[in-house]
C-alpha cells in the first residue's frame, strides 16, 4: 500500500530521553498487520518496517537506556519498546491537538477518580498496527515480546469497574476522534497489593512506578495552585458591593502528568492527564539549619500524600479529611487547566464557554467540582452568579453509578469548614437558591420536601449530600444500564425527577472491544477477522454475522478449540499463582470483580459447600468436574467482605486436598485481582457469574467482556446482564433469582432470613457448617460471621431467599455443558450478540445525547 507521505520527519522527543536519536523511524510505505487484525484501510499513521523499528529499539537500547544487547534485561528491553512507540504516539498526539487547536474545538473533560488502564504496550502496539512489525523486530533480536511485555506493571490507578469503564471510555473517545481529555489523579500507589496469608487478605504497597512509567510525560509548564484551608473575608468595593476573598493556609503545587491514549488504527490520540500533588515550599531550610532535619520535610511529607494511595480508608477522621483534599485537589487542578486552555484562544471572555466546554463527573468523587468552578468564576474570573451559574448548568452532566445510600457521597459540614471554607458558602447559596425556587414553586411551604431535597443534610453531624449537588447542577443526569437509569429517576431522584423530568436519561456501559477482545483473546480474533471482515474492532455490531455459524460442527469445533487453548493457559497461572492444578475439560465458573455483600461472592460459596456435602454424602457420586475460580478485593476496613475471602481460601483449601471427590471440584482464588490478570481469565470463562441482588449493580462491565469472549451469564436481571440476556437470548444463558419488583416487595412486606434457614435442610445444613472446623481445624467458628450476617443480621442482600433458584440454575448449566454442542452454540450465540456493549456506542450516546461534540479527521501535516 502506498504511504500519503514521502518525507522523513524527526521523532518526537519523550521525557526520558538523554541522548539524541541518531535514527529516525520512517514513515513507512509498508503497512504491517497487527496479530489476527491486519486491517485493510489506509490510515495516516506511519507504520516502521520491521528493520525500521528494530533499529529504534536498538538506539532506545543504547542511548536513551545505557546498555546494550548483551547486558539488557528484559525491563531494559521493554522500556526500549516503549520509547520507540512513542515516536509514533507523540507524532500522533501533536498532530491531534494542532488539528482541535485549529478548528477551536468543542471538548468533553472527563473528570474521574480512577482510571484503571492496566498495562499500554499490548493495547497501543494492536492500536498503532505494529504489533507484528514488533514481535519480529524483537524476535530478531533474540527477545520474545511475551517476555518483555509482562515487565510491565498494570497502571495502579483504580479500583474496579468505575474505573476501567473511565479507561474504556477514553480509548473510544481517542478511536472515534473527538476531542477529548481525562483528569484524574496521578496515584503514586494503587489500592493495594493484595497478598493471601494463611488465607486472608493482606495489603501491600502498589507501587506501580517505582522505576517510573516511560508511557507518561510530566508538563510543568501546566502546573497549577491549589489553595486550602484558612478563611474567608468579605470586602466592601468602593461601590458597595461586597467580594469574598478567600485566604487560604496553605497552596498545594498540582503537577500534571499526561499519558496519551492512543485510538484504534492510530486515529487519533488523547490524553490522560493525572495530577500530583507537591509542596509549593518542598524544604524548609531555616528548620534544617537548626536542627529539624525531619520537621524540614513536614510540607513536602503532607502535600504529597494527597495523591500517594486510591482511596485512603475513610473509616477514620484523618482518612476522611484526606480523600476529601483528594477530590477537591484534582478537580481544581483540572478546572484551572481547563480555563486556563479555553482562555489561551477565548482570553476570558466565557459567553462562549458552554459552547466549548462539556465536563462529565464520572459518579459523585469529581462533584466538588461544581463549587470549584463557580468559585473560579465569581471570584477570579468575576462574573456575577447568574451568569456564572448559567455556566456551571451548561457545562456540567452527571454519571450516577450506584443505588447503594452508602455510596451516595456525603461530608461533614465541619470538613468543609476546616478545608473549603469559601466551597461552602458557595454550596449554601446554590441551595438556598434551589429551595426559594424550584422547591418553593413545586411544593409550597412543605418544609418537609426541602429537608428531603436539601443539598445540606441536617442531624446531629450535618452533611453535605454530594449526590444532591451533582443533579442539580448537571444539565443531564444518566444512569448506566437501562433498569438502573429506571430505578435513578424513580427511586433515587424521584423528586428531582418531578422538577426536571427532561434532565434523566440512560447510557448503557460499554467496553472496548480493542483490548478485550483483539487484544487479549488472538484466537477468538481471528475467528472473526475471517467471518465478520477486519472492521470489526471498531464495529462490533459487525459480529453478529457470526451467528448463522453457530450451528455448523465445525465452526463450534474451531471456536471451542480456542476456547481450550485459553483455559489450558489460565491452568497454567492458576500452578503458578496458587499452587493448584485445575483441569481444563472442566467448567470454568469465574466470578471476579470488587469484593461487597451485594455481588454476593457468598451465595456462590453456598453453593459450592453444597456441592461438595453432595459429594461426601454419595462417595459414587460423578458430576460434570468444576472448577471455580474467584479474583476479588475487599475494602481494607470492611471485615465482612475479608472474612469472606478467607472462607474461600479456607473451603477451597480443603476441597482442593480432598481426594475423596476424585478431583471432580476445584476452587482457586486468584490473588491480586486487575486489568493484566482479567486480560487472562475473561477468555478462559465458561460460566460468567453475574449474581448480584436484583436492583443494586448499576450496570456491571465484566458480564460484558465475559459474553464477548463466549461465556455463558448465570446471573440474576439485574444492571447490563437484562440487556445482555435480550440481546442473546435466555435460553442461551443461565437467570436465576427475584426480579428487581419481588426484591423490593419482599423487603417491603418483612422479610425473615430464619424463614428460608428453618425450611431448606441443605441451606441449614451448609450454613451450620460454618460453625464448625471442618474447614478451619482447632478454630470452631472462624467462619460464622458469614452465617451471622445472613441471620443475625438480615440477610440485607436476601442471599438465602436466592439460593434455591441459583442452585437449580448450576444444575441447568451441568446438563448443558454435558451437551458440547449446545453449549458451543450458546456460547457462539453470546459472543456474536454483544455488538450492542461496545464503548464505542456508549460513547456515541453520551455525544448525542449529552456533550454534542464533533468528530475531527487528524491532520497529518
Amino acid at each position: 500500500m502506498a504511504s500519503k507521505h514521502s518525507k522523513k520527519s524527526a521523532p518526537v522527543q519523550t521525557v526520558k530521553t538523554v541522548a539524541s536519536q541518531e535514527t529516525e523511524v520512517a514513515k513507512s510505505a509498508v503497512t504491517t498487520a497487527v496479530d489476527n487484525c491486519d486491517c485493510s484501510n489506509e490510515s495516516d499513521l506511519f507504520k516502521p518496517t520491521v528493520e525500521q523499528f528494530k533499529q529504534s529499539i536498538v538506539n532506545h537500547l543504547r542511548r536513551t537506556i545505557g546498555t546494550s544487547e548483551k547486558k539488557a534485561s528484559n525491563l531494559a528491553w521493554w522500556q526500549a519498546v516503549v520509547y520507540a512507540v512513542n515516536e509514533l504516539v507523540f507524532e500522533r498526539l501533536t498532530q491531534t491537538q494542532a488539528t482541535h487547536a485549529g478548528n477551536d474545538t468543542r471538548a468533553v473533560n472527563y473528570l474521574s477518580a480512577e482510571f484503571l488502564m492496566g498495562r499500554l504496550t499490548v493495547n497501543n502496539l494492536c492500536n498503532l498496527e505494529v504489533y507484528n512489525t514488533c514481535k519480529d523486530a524483537l524476535a530478531s533480536l533474540g527477545v520474545d515480546i511475551n517476555a518483555i511485555c509482562d515487565e510491565e506493571p498494570d497502571m495502579a490507578l483504580g479500583n474496579g469497574g468505575l474505573g476501567r469503564l473511565a479507561a474504556c471510555y477514553i480509548d473510544s473517545l481517542a478511536t472515534l476522534k473527538y476531542p477529548s481529555i481525562g483528569y484524574g489523579l496521578h496515584y503514586e500507589n494503587g489500592l493495594f497489593r493484595q497478598e493471601i496469608r494463611g488465607g486472608r487478605q493482606v495489603e501491600r504497597p502498589d507501587s506501580w512506578r517505582e522505576y517510573g512509567c516511560p508511557w507518561e510525560v510530566c508538563r510543568p509548564e501546566s502546573v497549577q495552585e491549589i489553595p486550602v484551608g484558612g478563611y474567608v473575608e468579605d470586602q466592601v468595593a468602593p461601590d458597595g458591593t461586597i467580594h469574598k476573598v478567600w485566604h487560604p493556609d496553605h497552596i498545594i503545587k498540582a503537577v500534571p502528568w499526561d499519558i496519551p491514549v492512543v485510538g484504534f488504527r492510530g486515529s487519533s490520540v488523547t490524553v490522560l492527564r493525572l495530577w500530583e500533588s507537591r509542596a509549593n515550599e518542598q524544604f524548609n531550610w531555616d528548620v534544617f539549619n537548626a536542627g529539624g532535619y525531619v520537621d524540614a520535610q513536614e510540607e513536602k511529607a503532607a502535600s504529597e500524600t494527597i495523591s500517594k494511595v486510591l482511596y485512603p480508608n475513610d473509616s477514620t477522621e484523618a482518612g476522611k479529611m484526606l480523600r476529601l483534599t483528594q477530590q477537591y485537589f484534582f478537580c481544581a487542578a483540572s478546572l484551572r487547566d481547563i480555563l486556563r486552555r479555553y482562555n489561551r484562544a477565548h482570553h476570558h471572555d466565557y459567553s462562549a464557554f458552554a459552547s466549548k466546554i462539556a465536563i462529565q463527573l464520572n459518579d459523585t468523587h469529581p462533584a466538588i467540582a461544581v463549587a470549584e468552578l463557580m468559585r473560579l468564576l465569581l471570584d477570579e474570573e468575576g462574573l456575577n452568579w447568574d451568569s456564572a451559574w448559567k455556566i456551571v448548568t451548561d457545562v456540567f452532566a452527571y454519571t450516577n453509578h450506584t443505588l447503594l445510600p452508602e455510596a451516595l457521597e456525603k461530608w461533614p459540614v465541619y470538613l468543609f469548614e476546616r478545608l473549603l471554607p469559601r466551597h461552602l458558602e458557595i454550596i449554601y447559596e446554590i441551595n438556598a437558591r434551589f429551595l426559594d425556587g424550584e422547591v418553593a414553586r413545586k411544593w409550597p411551604n412543605d418544609n418537609g420536601m426541602r429537608a428531603k431535597l436539601s443539598i445540606i443534610e441536617e442531624g446531629p453531624c450535618r452533611m453535605v449530600r454530594m449526590a444532591h449537588l451533582s443533579v442539580i447542577a448537571s444539565r443531564r443526569v444518566n444512569g448506566v444500564a437501562e433498569i438502573h437509569s429506571q430505578l435513578v429517576r424513580e427511586q433515587l431522584f424521584p423528586e428531582f425527577a418531578q422538577i426536571w423530568p427532561d434532565r434523566f436519561c440512560n447510557v448503557t456501559n460499554g467496553v472496548t472491544p480493542r483490548r478485550w477482545l483483539l487484544a487479549c483473546n488472538p484466537g477468538l480474533a481471528e475467528l472473526y477477522n475471517e467471518v465478520s471482515g477486519k472492521d470489526w474492532p471498531l464495529h462490533l455490531d459487525s459480529c453478529a454475522k457470526m451467528r448463522p455459524f453457530a450451528d455448523k460442527p465445525d465452526f463450534q469445533k474451531r471456536f471451542m478449540d480456542v476456547k481450550y487453548k485459553n483455559k489450558v493457559a489460565l491452568a497454567a497461572e492458576i500452578k503458578k499463582l496458587c499452587g493448584v492444578e485445575v483441569d481444563p475439560h472442566a467448567i470454568f465458573d469465574v466470578q471476579v470483580k470488587r469484593l461487597h455483600e451485594y455481588k454476593r461472592q457468598h451465595l456462590n460459596l453456598l453453593y459450592i459447600l453444597h456441592l461438595y456435602r453432595e459429594l461426601l454424602s454419595d462417595p459414587t457420586k460423578t458430576i460434570v468436574p468444576q472448577v471455580f475460580i474467584f479474583g476479588a478485593k475487599a475494602a481494607p476496613a470492611y471485615t465482612l467482605a475479608k472474612d469472606i475471602i478467607y472462607a474461600i481460601n479456607k473451603i477451597g483449601e480443603r476441597i482442593n486436598n480432598d481426594h475423596r471427590i476424585r478431583n471432580q471440584l476445584k476452587v482457586v482464588f486468584i490473588p491480586n485481582y486487575r486489568v493484566s490478570l482479567a486480560e487472562k481469565i475473561i477468555p478462559a470463562a465458561d460460566v460468567s457469574e453475574q449474581i448480584s441482588t436484583a436492583g443494586y449493580e448499576a450496570s456491571g462491565t465484566s458480564n460484558m467482556k465475559f459474553a464477548m469472549n463466549g461465556a455463558l451469564t448465570l446471573g440474576t436481571m439485574d444492571g447490563a446482564n437484562i440487556e445482555i440476556v435480550a440481546e442473546a437470548g435466555e435460553e442461551n444463558n443461565f437467570i436465576f433469582g427475584l426480579s428487581v419488583q419481588e426484591v423490593q416487595d419482599l423487603k417491603a412486606k418483612g422479610y425473615n432470613p430464619w424463614d428460608f434457614y428453618n425450611s431448606d435442610a441443605d441451606l441449614k445444613a451448609v450454613l451450620d457448617w460454618l460453625d464448625t472446623d471442618y474447614f478451619t481445624p482447632g478454630q470452631p467458628g472462624a467462619l460464622s460471621s458469614i452465617k451471622r450476617s445472613l441471620l443475625d443480621h438480615g440477610d440485607p442482600f436476601l442471599v438465602l431467599a436466592d439460593f434455591a433458584s441459583y442452585r437449580d440454575a448450576h444444575k441447568r448449566v451441568e446438563e448443558l455443558y454435558k451437551d458440547k454442542e449446545r453449549w458451543a452454540r450458546a456460547a457462539i450465540i453470546n459472543s456474536a450478540s454483544m455488538g450492542k456493549f461496545s464503548s464505542d456506542r456508549s460513547i456515541e450516546d453520551y455525544v448525542h445525547n449529552i456533550w454534542s461534540l464533533k468528530s475531527y479527521d487528524v491532520n497529518n501535516k
